[in-house]
């Protein structure tokens, strides 16, 4: 007999309460900001430079060149090669870097306490001297360009690039990556210029974290920054973020893929919008995290893909809300329509107490976490810093967090959840996909994996007979690392519908409900594995008795691509 104690959870202890100092801030001559953070928990320092500038402010025929600057910032500098400056950064045990985003560039630090005046002289000579070097210039120039090369093979950049050209307009936001002519026409004299007019210590702010003193940071900081000369500020003027009245449809074709990444956006609050807290709590409700909405609907209940979320990504300047799940190409339109029904329904309805409560629990619960370790703690003073929110913001975080009501929750998701104006983007199979999807937009576009538009009509296959009959076995070879492995699959058609069976280094696996739309099909072979069903999908492209295409399985990290012929019928 279970004892009563059993039959329930056990309450939740009371919140321990978290409390933060306020980090002590200086301005030097110059003007450049001092934030010290003295956190005595270990012998460690972090450190992080940041100017107010990042790719945002690329003019349109330099984009990449701002986060090419930062890029190379550690490659040379007048008293070290890039090897001899990484020589001796691991000689102190420490770490140095740079980087850009959107709306900053940083170079960041960290050392232990007693290597703090190695460290600063080596971010000093990182910051004000360093020269680009001709030959370090070119291999990153080749490293870049193929980096890009393999980006576009990524259905979520390719779905990240459509959304924030739709979502973003003409302002800057819009651009998701340089191309590789972008980063050819780079040159050591543009690097040089734009490191003049973005390293500037009137636009920039730096944060110190860790065993230190403030009066000894602030020392530090004098002697390797204080003759740094400032500069005018970079100014642009960034045209609006547009506004959306109307649903649209984009897909960007993969033929033959078995999978479909879709991704649902709208605009979205800037990271200073007074709304920040609500729509926190709402989108915790609503996707966040693997109890919300989506997550339970689409995943548990209806089994159409691993992970299905929602997020809001804030900039400086505006922000965009997506809802993002990979599915199985066939039900593609019922994720769609799962999606938007729980858009509609976090706008038409109040969330539960339940929901409400336990949204707001672990936001205020993993807050602390965050800071628990230095570097998360330096990353919160960051952010708080760079986009100019409260003074007291880490200190009541959780109050105001706590303080969010249902009404907040419903009236934030009406401001800014409008399933009536979404962009919805689609990557996969055009033909596949286009099918299921039609009917959730009237303005429909398609592109190719490089950009290019194509015509939508081509897609039209709706009621299209089969092109091919992929009866027979086929004897495949999947190129694995280097390695040509055997796959064996037997298939057989009724019109658009195929079934068979599927031999390979994953298991044998059962076919069934199979579709073949002109010369593609889609299927997925269920398999067993140490007990357990296994979905193995596998999809392809018929021509002229060759067969290519994907097989994919959730114990494969990437698509395994084949190919092969008929042997026989």
């Amino acid at each position: 007999m279970l004892e009563e104690f059993r039959k329930s959870a056990p309450e939740s202890l009371a919140p321990r309460a978290f409390n933060i100092a306020q980090p002590s801030e200086t301005i030097l001559a110059n003007g450049l900001r001092l934030i010290v953070f003295e956190d005595k928990r270990f012998p460690l320092v972090s450190l992080r430079l940041i100017f107010l500038a990042g790719d945002a402010y690329d003019s349109a025929d330099a984009v990449g060149l701002t986060s090419s600057m930062a890029s190379m910032l550690t490659e040379g500098t007048e008293n070290y090669s890039s090897r001899s400056l990484a020589e001796e950064v691991e000689r102190l045990g420490a770490s140095l870097g740079a980087s850009s985003g959107s709306d900053n560039s940083r170079v960041s630090a960290s050392c232990l306490t007693p290597y703090l005046s190695d460290m600063m002289r080596l971010l000093s000579e990182v910051v004000l001297k360093p020269t680009f070097p001709q030959n370090e210039l070119d291999l990153y120039k080749a490293n870049t360009i193929e980096g890009l090369k393999f980006q576009r093979s990524q259905a979520s950049f390719l779905a990240a690039e459509q959304v924030s050209r739709i979502i973003y307009g003409e302002h800057p936001y819009s651009i998701a990556s340089p191309s590789a002519a972008d980063i050819e026409r780079i040159d050591r004299e543009m690097l040089a210029a734009q490191h003049q007019r973005t390293f500037i210590p009137n636009n920039a702010v730096m944060v110190a974290v860790g065993d230190i003193e403030t009066a000894h940071m602030t020392a530090l900081v004098e002697e390797y920054f204080g003759e740094w000369l400032g500069g005018e500020k970079p100014d642009r003027v960034f045209p609006p973020i547009p506004a959306r009245d109307r649903r649209t449809l984009t897909i960007v074709n993969r033929e033959g893929s078995s999978q479909a990444n879709i991704v649902i956006a709208l605009p979205g609050p800037r990271r200073g919008d007074p709304d920040f807290f609500p729509v926190m709590v709402m989108n915790q409700v609503l996707g966040a995290g693997a109890s919300s909405r989506v997550f339970m609907n689409l995943r548990e209940e209806k089994g159409y893909t691993y992970g299905a979320y929602t997020k809001f990504d804030m900039k400086r300047l505006g922000g965009e809300f997506e809802a993002t799940a990979e599915v199985r190409t066939s039900v593609t339109g019922d994720s769609l329509r799962e999606f938007f029904f729980e858009l509609a329904r976090i706008r038409d309805e109040q969330v539960s107490g339940d929901e409400l409560r336990d949204a707001k629990n672990f936001l205020t619960g993993v807050f602390p976490i965050r800071a628990e370790t230095q570097e998360g703690l330096t990353n919160l003073i960051v952010q708080q810093k760079v986009y100019g929110l409260a003074d007291d913001y880490l200190q009541t975080y959780r109050e105001m967090i706590a303080s969010v009501t249902a009404e907040d929750v419903l009236r934030t998701a009406r401001k800014y959840i409008k399933p009536e104006t979404a962009a919805i983007v689609i990557v996969g199979d055009a033909g596949e996909i286009l099918a299921q999807a039609r009917s959730f937009a009237e303005e429909i576009e398609i592109f190719d994996t490089e950009g290019a538009r194509l015509d939508v009509a081509d897609f039209e296959r709706a009621g299209e007979p089969p092109a091919v009959d992929v009866t027979g076995q086929w004897a495949l070879e999947i190129d694995f690392q280097g390695q040509k492995l055997p796959v064996s699959l037997s298939l057989s058609q009724e019109g658009p519908a195929i079934s068979g069976t599927l031999s390979s280094m994953l298991g044998e696996g059962v076919i069934e409900n199979g579709k073949i739309a002109g010369s593609s099909f889609n299927a997925v072979a269920v398999s067993e594995v140490q007990g357990k069903s296994l979905g193995i999908s596998i999809s392809g492209i018929v021509v002229d008795g060759t067969m290519k295409g994907s097989i994919t399985a959730p114990i494969v990290p990437e698509p395994l691509l084949f190919s092969g012929t008929l042997s026989g019928k």
